[in-house]
């Protein structure tokens, strides 16, 4: 096995010279020092797989196989890297050069002034070395940590997929019997509870499915044209999907008639829609009011929808955090933790349709989520086939 320094961490220097007097004379003025007298090429070559050298003087005049040649073959060896290399005599320095030598300096050099100019390079080297002994421990940590988020990142999409299809089970079950004429008003007020909570469970998962699923790059969107009347619609399977104590609210919706269309689908827009109507209900008292708007963007480039709620407002200092997964997480007025997911999800899917989310809000008077959405691309703008695949 190769090693950098002997057994005491001795720094090595080969002295590649016709004659042994000369790295004779170097070592006399560089104690502690291994200095290594190698006769030429060839021996340089078996030398450097014994010993790695921190730095190696390359006399021009070395008979036998070209130093030019043997430098450009052990300056591709990965474990050299760190060697430097010193070029040294009055004539033939440029095939060193142009092979990778470090350094010139003339071979009339007396031996305390080459002795100074390597230790220069010894202490380079030294440096060289520990900066790279350092950069592979951090990227052994972070080789680490990866397969840590890797594993951790596997576990939760298994945890969470698998709890997806018994919760909407529950649900399910939950309607039949919640439907059964022989209840009473309380059981049935608590089976409703029961159904919210694991309605409020469902979305929970999904969400924290679908964030995996854009962060991965792996959410296609299954884009429609829509214009007024599929945002009519799209907004009342949303009220659906957040579950019956949305009743407890006055929910308004306004729609504007004749809107261009916008490129979207219609299924994730639901669900942005039902995050953020989720979001009005849990930040708010039963029986005030939530307005749901689309109007057409003041600009002309696309569709401005809005979420509006009466509710307790956003602190201004959580704003900035607002949709970051689990930074929004805050207790609602209803003793209910908000983990911030549903939020984040809802700013990566309207970015990835090209728009962009924002909310206003004022302390104890209520939020307003904004989203926008542009307009389909018109033909005249050169995508002609794009939008008569839409059109079908």
């Amino acid at each position: 096995m190769t090693q950098a320094s002997g057994a005491d961490g001795t720094p090595a220097v080969f002295v590649v010279s016709p004659a042994e007097a000369q790295a004779t004379a170097l070592a006399a003025e560089l104690p502690g020092t291994e200095v290594r007298w190698v006769a030429d090429g060839d021996q340089l070559l078996r030398e450097a797989h014994a010993r790695i050298p921190q730095v190696v003087l390359l006399y021009s005049q070395v008979p036998g196989t070209p130093l030019g040649q043997v430098l450009g073959i052990l300056r591709q060896r990965a474990e050299l890297a760190s060697t430097h290399w010193l070029a040294v005599g009055s004539s033939g320095l440029g095939d060193l050069l142009a092979a990778g030598a470090d350094a010139l300096i003339g071979d009339t050099t007396p031996p305390p002034a080459l002795a100074a100019q390597v230790r220069t390079l010894l202490g380079r080297a030294a440096q060289q070395t520990h900066l790279q002994e350092r950069l592979t421990r951090l990227q052994g940590r972070l080789d680490g940590w990866e397969h840590d988020e890797q594993v951790r990142d596997q576990l939760v999409h298994m945890l969470v997929h698998d709890l997806k299809n018994p919760i909407a089970a529950v649900i399910g079950l939950l309607q039949i019997v919640e439907d059964d004429d022989g209840l009473s008003n309380e059981s049935r007020e608590l089976l409703r509870l029961c159904r919210d909570e694991s309605q409020h469970l469902l979305h929970l998962t999904v969400n924290m499915l679908d964030v995996r699923k854009i962060q991965a790059g792996k959410m296609n969107l299954r884009r429609e044209l829509m214009f007024s009347p599929m945002f009519e619609e799209v907004i009342e399977l949303a009220r659906g999907d957040v579950g019956s104590s949305l009743r407890e609210r006055r929910v308004g919706v306004q729609v504007a008639r004749d809107l261009n269309p916008v490129s979207a689908d219609p299924e994730i827009l639901r669900r942005v829609l039902a995050n953020l109507l989720s979001n009005a209900l849990k930040h708010s008292l039963s029986g005030s009011a939530i307005t749901v708007s689309v109007q057409a963007e003041r600009g002309g480039g696309g569709v401005r929808l809005s979420v509006r709620d009466h509710g307790e407002g956003i602190p201004a200092e959580d704003i900035p955090n607002l949709f970051a997964a689990f930074e929004q997480s805050r207790l609602t007025l209803h003793g209910r933790f908000d983990t911030g997911m549903g939020l984040a999800f809802c700013k990566m899917a309207i970015e990835q349709h090209g728009g962009r989310i924002w909310v206003e809000s004022v302390r104890g008077e209520g939020s307003e989520f904004f989203m926008t959405l542009p307009y389909a691309q018109d033909p005249e703008d050169g995508d002609d086939d794009d939008y008569a695949e839409l059109l079908t």
